[in-house]
């Protein structure tokens, strides 16, 4: 009994198990990429530190193109709520898979043949398809037949709109409007431009969610619910 359990474990000795192979090649592609990564830090002036800055920026470049980009404000055109400076994070994703830009969401578009070639930040007031009117009786936006409270969010003093102006927003494009009305060149002002002053969806680089700068105008910039009741363009409420 002794001499063949002897037998059993020195022949268990010699086949090593399967798993224990697989283990150490893992371990030999680790070494080769520590290796490799040694190799590129020694390359470099500053060494490691210098490889971990650069993986830094590459992330926070990759980050600003395809995920959130900050931009600043560059002027009057949506105070209050915006201010000269502030710095807004736009999300880039917010309308990349079948999502669609909503009446009251702050955008940032390129205006580019439209408004002007620069890039822009305004609130969207119609889209494709609504009948977008000013001034109901009240002096108020109608959007699709149902008049718009905006005073949460339209600068205190201004009127909805100086000008007045009926149109009908075609499918695929945004009426947009600034919060400051009497110092916002917006959708208004472009209506004899190529274009008819709306925009493309396309263009939409992505949305305002948040205020990131100054530390103590930090704020999530949320969808009002004064466009909640305004019945979609075909009559049924959206």
């Amino acid at each position: 009994m002794d001499t063949e359990a002897q037998h059993v474990e020195r022949d268990r000795s010699s086949h090593p198990d399967r798993s224990e192979e697989i283990s150490d090649t893992g371990g030999r592609e680790g070494r080769s990429r520590f290796a490799l990564v040694d190799r590129i830090a020694d390359w470099l002036p500053g060494g490691r530190i210098t490889l971990t800055l650069l993986i830094c920026l590459l992330f926070l470049l990759l980050f600003s193109t395809y995920v959130m980009q900050p931009f600043q404000i560059p002027s009057s055109s949506m105070e209050q709520g915006l201010r000269i400076g502030d710095r807004v994070l736009v999300n880039k994703l917010a309308y990349r898979f079948g999502a669609e830009p909503q009446r009251g969401d702050v955008v940032v578009f390129d205006g580019t043949g439209y408004f002007g070639d620069a890039d822009y930040i305004k609130r969207v007031v119609g889209v494709g398809g609504d009948h977008v009117v000013c001034c109901d009786e009240e002096g108020r936006v109608a959007v699709n037949g149902r008049s718009v409270d905006e005073s949460a969010f339209v600068y205190p003093g201004d009127s909805p709109s100086d000008a007045p102006f009926d149109v009908v927003v075609p499918d695929g494009s945004l009426f947009l409007l600034g919060d400051h009305r009497g110092k916002s060149s917006d959708s208004r002002d472009h209506l004899g431009s190529p274009g008819g002053g709306m925009i493309p969806v396309g263009d939409v680089i992505g949305r305002a969610d948040w205020i990131a700068w100054p530390a103590g105008h930090w704020t999530r910039l949320e969808r009002p619910g004064a466009y909640a009741r305004v019945p979609a363009a075909d009559g049924a409420h959206g």
